[in-house]
């Protein structure tokens, strides 16, 4: 078989459940990997709230509880200085990326989707759309969806590149060895560890997942602040680490063309906050099938990526507004506003916690922001003016000197 309804590229979260989605909706699907799952993946691993939920509305079925492991603590630093420590926070999940991929891409091919994994592409024509195999197989479809992580081949062939080097982000990770407290030790997040980013410290039975991200061009030189924040943690500064490119809130408003559309770290859809992938990832690759089901049930697969649009327009209207908050957490002008806000509001704080957990969405993040952003701006402008102010303040006046005569 070389003709499918629908080809998916990547069999990721986001390419496993397209391929699960539009399979289970009846149509053929091809689900093609350059590699065989499963496969070691480059990620902290963390499922919060947002990815259990999403993984259960997918798949019917919640994650199993052999692929996690559950906190429900977390401390809270920024710019070098702690701000809270929460012990009851909503479940956040630890999982494996090797073992957590591999029993999604198993699901979609249970599923229906015919298995080309450990296939390499050697030729991609966007218009019509096919796929060569590196073996000589041409595969076509009515509808292709790249879900082939942040370097996508699809996005390439599109619009010849595959993400914008000047606004992507970069992340440095490693797996150190487990310490003894791991299994009661809390999760951290660091604020601030990388320019315009944080670090992460996510301890599990078999090891920590220690790593940093940032904004790639604020970052010169990442590897630097990689040693000095696993020197903060207690562990070798020189421990080799991997990287990768993190679309940070950089994502396509436009997730393709026509009959193609693009899913996950491919479009772009990685909170620039939190960092979190894998929850959209999942929904969009949810979303792509679903468009794929609808556009050829009309018998238009060009209409696909309009179908696609409207589904996505919650997730772009968080990134959207995730971008916006960032200015007041990573921007120099507001870090010291934004610890003592942070340190000193429990709102916030919950707030923040709600959102990892699903619960709440961006916007009401944003208008508890915005209530304290007068006050903020308030301490900003103040502590901006106070020099200007000691320095034109006038001598005083020499009481003997100026005494008539």
């Amino acid at each position: 078989m070389t003709a499918f309804d629908v080809i998916v590229i990547g069999a990721g979260p986001a390419g496993a459940a397209a391929a699960f989605t539009a399979a289970r909706g009846g149509l053929s699907v091809a689900l093609i990997d350059k590699a065989r799952f499963p496969r070691e993946k480059l990620c902290g691993g963390g499922l919060t709230g947002r990815s259990y939920s999403y993984f259960a509305q997918i798949y019917g079925t919640p994650v199993p509880a052999a692929l996690i492991e559950t906190k429900t603590a977390v401390t809270f630093h920024a710019f070098g200085q702690e701000l809270a420590r929460i012990n009851d926070m909503p479940a956040m999940h630890m999982a494996m990326r090797r073992s957590f991929d591999d029993d999604m891409y198993r699901r979609a091919v249970a599923g229906g989707a015919v298995d080309f994994t450990g296939s390499r592409i050697a030729a991609l024509d966007v218009d019509q759309p096919c796929v060569t195999l590196g073996d000589g197989t041409r595969l076509t479809a009515r509808v292709l969806i790249g879900a082939d992580g942040v370097n996508s081949q699809v996005a390439r062939a599109l619009f010849g590149a595959s993400h914008d080097r000047t606004r992507v982000g970069f992340g440095l990770e490693v797996e150190a060895p487990a310490a003894p407290d791991n299994l009661t030790a809390p999760l951290r997040i660091d604020f601030g560890a990388a320019e315009w980013g944080y670090g992460w410290h996510f301890p599990k039975s078999g090891s920590s997942t220690i790593g940093i991200g940032g904004v790639l061009s604020r970052n010169p030189d990442l590897k630097t602040a990689m040693s000095a924040y696993l020197a903060q943690l207690g562990h070798d500064p020189a421990m080799p680490c991997k990287g990768h490119f993190l679309p940070f809130g950089d994502f396509r408003r436009r997730a393709g063309r026509r009959a193609v559309l693009l899913a996950g770290d491919a479009a772009g859809l990685v909170d620039p906050i939190t960092g979190e992938g894998i929850a959209y990832a999942m929904k969009s690759g949810q979303l792509a099938a679903q468009a794929a089901i609808e556009a050829l049930a009309a018998g238009q697969a060009d209409r696909a990526l309009h179908l696609y649009q409207q589904k996505l327009r919650p997730i772009h209207k968080a990134l959207r507004q995730a971008r916006r908050l960032r200015q007041l957490i990573f921007a120099p002008v507001f870090q010291a506003s934004f610890v003592r806000a942070f340190r000193g509001s429990g709102t916030l704080r919950h707030l923040y916690l709600r959102l990892l957990a699903g619960e709440i969405e961006y916007d009401q993040v944003a208008r508890a922001t915005l209530r304290r952003l007068p006050r903020v701006l308030g301490q900003v402008v103040a502590r901006r003016l106070s020099p200007l102010l000691r320095r034109e303040r006038p001598e005083p006046r020499n009481g003997t000197r100026d005494r008539p005569h």
